[in-house]
Formats: structure tokens, C-alpha cells, sequence
């Protein structure tokens, strides 16, 4: 269906929390100090990076899975800056 990017502190509107962001959820963490957060709606996953405050909200089932590969990038890319930022220290 759709994917909404969110930059900084912006976060969903109250028309798309209202349509996708309902009903049971599932929440999970990941990454260093579980700041990458994964929130699973029955029609939608919303994706928050809370290390550079975004946000990305993933509508339909066909694109739920984008979120899981989201992820993962997302982990390696920070596991990558924590090590260049110890190894410069």
C-alpha cells in the first residue's frame, strides 16, 4: 500500500494513526539499548529509530515485511557507527 517517512520529531497524523494504527499490537526492540522500536498493527508496522529520532510507517500487508529488512539495515548501519566512534575515541 504505502510507506510514510517521518524525519525527527515528526511522528504519524491523527488520520493515519485513526486508519492503520489500531487494534492489538506487538512491540519489539532491537539494537543497541532497544532503541529501534517495531510496533506491528493488524494493517500496518511502525518503524521508530529512536538514535535519529525517525520514523517510518509501513500500511498493507505487501509492505509489512519492508519494516523487518528495515531493521536489519538499521542494526548494522548502528553497530557500524558505534565501532568507527570507539575506534576514533
Amino acid at each position: 500500500m504505502s510507506v510514510f517517512r517521518f524525519e525527527k520529531d515528526s511522528a504519524p497524523t491523527e488520520g493515519q494513526r485513526e486508519r492503520y494504527m489500531i487494534g492489538e499490537i506487538d512491540e519489539k526492540h532491537f539494537g543497541p539499548g532497544g532503541k529501534i522500536v517495531l510496533i506491528e498493527y493488524p494493517e500496518a508496522v511502525y518503524l521508530r529509530d529512536e538514535l535519529e529520532h525517525t520514523g517510518v510507517l509501513y500500511t498493507g500487508s505487501k509492505d509489512k515485511h519492508k519494516a523487518l529488512e528495515e531493521v536489519t539495515r538499521l542494526m548494522v548501519r548502528h553497530d557500524h557507527e558505534r565501532h568507527t566512534s570507539t575506534e576514533t575515541a
